[in-house]
């Protein structure tokens, strides 16, 4: 039988409608609920700011309403080539940002939706390129790369910065300071030399100033150390990389820390990842993964850490969208996600972690908001 063309009519209606409330559905679905932040230090020139993400329980990013924030200082416009350019401090209720071409370091407080505000004005970093920047509790050190020195200092409960008196200690004209940081209980600080390709090695005093460890500093087991962390779950093990030794032979370095902050290589190290340019360390809380980011290679290499501190390869994972040059990352605090700032691209990856493996999350790489033009450094909470 011939259905009337009315009922044709009236059908294509009803479809029509379906499809109309199906989509306006979708555009009214909840996106998913904010978990976290990720901040980013811009690096802009004549006036640095600060980029804020939230982060989404699906693993997405999205630009906070009002990002990126004004920092204060001024950055330098051009790639820091350092791990560790922000940080956060006081349990996360300030983030510190380095403003390489104001010589000085921010203090911003974290607000209401995790938005950072100035807490006064900027103070200077004790020296010239400040790119690098280490919290334990109230002390702060920052590694100013172009002194090249390190420079200590407390942060108060109301955000402000004061330099320990004859904190600063200096290194190596032309060293090329990469990463200065604690290790979890405090008592060593670790810094380390790109161009000279050596690792500093100090002790920390009970008054916040630093005693080099005998036979500081170190030579490294290879080309350019530039990003280093230590394990949080073992203070006495250091990882660095070795960034500089050439195509698709980088290497990440594993040290014990002997008596008074000594550096002993540990058995096998370095530890091959195949790839170009391991600059950038992270450590997973529980101490058994690491993952170093090879800029030259656009990928990211996994080891799992044995006991003892060995390495062990597991793979390696593109990092898609990149165009080279991805500066820093940083675990979520809940182990779940590494987020990886693109330096060239001006975007943040964002990978889920299961155990030593990795996979981009769908909605990634996400854009930083307009303006940041040298992103450098990143704090995920």
């Amino acid at each position: 039988m011939r259905i009337p063309k009315a009922r044709v009519w009236s059908s294509g209606c009803l479809a029509l409608g379906v499809l109309a409330a199906t989509a306006a559905t979708a555009s009214a679905a909840p996106t998913s609920p904010i978990v976290g932040h990720a901040y980013v230090d811009g690096n802009t020139p004549v006036a640095n700011t600060v980029a804020e993400l939230d982060r989404h329980a699906d693993g997405s990013l999205t630009p906070t309403p009002g990002s990126p924030f004004a920092a204060g200082g001024a950055g330098s416009g051009a790639g820091l080539a350092s791990q560790g350019a922000i940080q956060s401090a006081d349990n996360g209720r300030y983030l510190l940002a380095v403003d390489a071409g104001s010589n000085q370091i921010s203090v911003l407080r974290v607000g209401f939706n995790g938005v950072p505000t100035e807490v006064g004005a900027p103070v200077s970093s004790g020296g010239i390129d400040p790119n690098s920047i280490a919290v334990h509790g109230n002390l702060v050190y920052v590694a100013n790369s172009g002194s090249p020195n390190y420079t200590g200092f407390r942060l108060t409960p109301f955000g402000s910065l004061l330099p320990i008196s004859n904190s600063t200690v200096t290194v190596a004209s032309g060293s090329a300071l990469g990463d200065v940081l604690f290790n979890s209980t405090g008592t060593q600080l670790v810094g380390t030399e790109v161009t000279s390709s050596e690792i500093d090695s100090f002790s920390v005093r009970w008054d916040g100033r630093l005693q080099a460890a005998p036979g500081s500093p170190y030579a490294g087991q290879g080309l350019g150390q530039i990003g280093a962390e230590f394990n949080p779950a073992n203070p006495s093990q250091l990882f660095v990389s070795n960034a500089h030794n050439g195509t698709g032979l980088g290497t990440v370095s594993s040290y014990h820390l002997g008596f008074f902050g000594s550096l002993i290589p540990v058995s096998a190290s370095p530890f091959a990842d195949d790839q170009t340019a391991p600059c950038w360390v992270e450590v997973s809380q529980d101490g058994r993964y690491l993952f170093a980011v090879n800029t030259g290679s656009k990928n990211v290499s996994s080891y799992s850490i044995s006991p003892f501190g060995q390495l062990t390869l597991i793979s390696s994972f593109p990092i898609n969208g990149s165009t080279g040059g991805d500066i820093d990352a940083r675990l979520s605090p809940d182990g779940r996600s590494l987020l990886i700032v693109g330096g060239k691209s001006d975007v943040v990856s964002a990978f889920a972690v299961n155990g030593g493996t990795l996979t981009e999350y769908p909605s990634s790489p996400t854009p930083l908001p307009a303006g940041e033009l040298a992103p450098s450094g990143i704090v995920v909470n």
